[in-house]
């Protein structure tokens, strides 16, 4: 017999998808927990991540650049929040982003070499695209009107994005 919503779990994290503690689904993984991790390990080679806030999987056969592509756009956007003088710790847990806002501080980067250098950041349109990706991994939820705030998810970049800019940089990080 499998825990409730089971179906639902797998298909989700088999998407590549976070299940975020804001998620029905997080209790049902929380509950059952052993179970889903001998159940991924044991059908799929994968293994489930877990904390206080989310869930995710994790496959060493991977080769995917996204996670890579999310830990540099967090890297920037936090970057240049911290420039702008704000706490992008709590700007990323409870503020919401026009669309317009994130394009104009990727725009106005001092970071625009590695921007420039990814196709993912590069022009408006892909990042756009780029935020309709974390839309669909739920990192990020679009709220309407163009506006985007992020999941509990986010946190997992975060750390990345302390070793691409380093702690020194950001007054935030201390």
């Amino acid at each position: 017999m499998y825990p409730d919503k089971h179906k639902e779990i797998v298909t989700f994290l088999m998407e590549g998808k976070f299940i975020t503690v804001e998620d029905y689904l997080f209790e049902t993984i929380k509950k059952n927990e052993d179970f889903y991790i001998n159940f991924f390990e044991t059908s799929f080679g994968f293994e489930i991540i877990g904390n206080h806030d989310f869930y995710y999987l994790v496959s060493s056969e991977t080769n995917e650049n996204t996670s890579r592509d999310i830990s540099i756009f967090f890297s920037i956007l936090c970057y240049e929040l911290d420039k702008d003088g704000k706490n992008f710790l709590e700007e990323l847990n409870y503020s919401e982003f026009h669309i317009d806002e994130i394009l104009e501080y990727f725009k106005n980067s001092s970071w625009l070499d590695v921007i420039k250098a990814n196709k993912q950041l590069n022009t408006d349109d892909s990042l756009k695209r780029h935020i309709g990706t974390m839309v669909k991994r739920n990192i990020a939820v679009k709220q309407g009107n163009d506006r985007y705030s992020f999941t509990k998810a986010h946190k997992l970049f975060i750390d990345f994005a302390k070793d691409l800019i380093g702690d020194d940089k950001i007054q935030s990080f201390k």
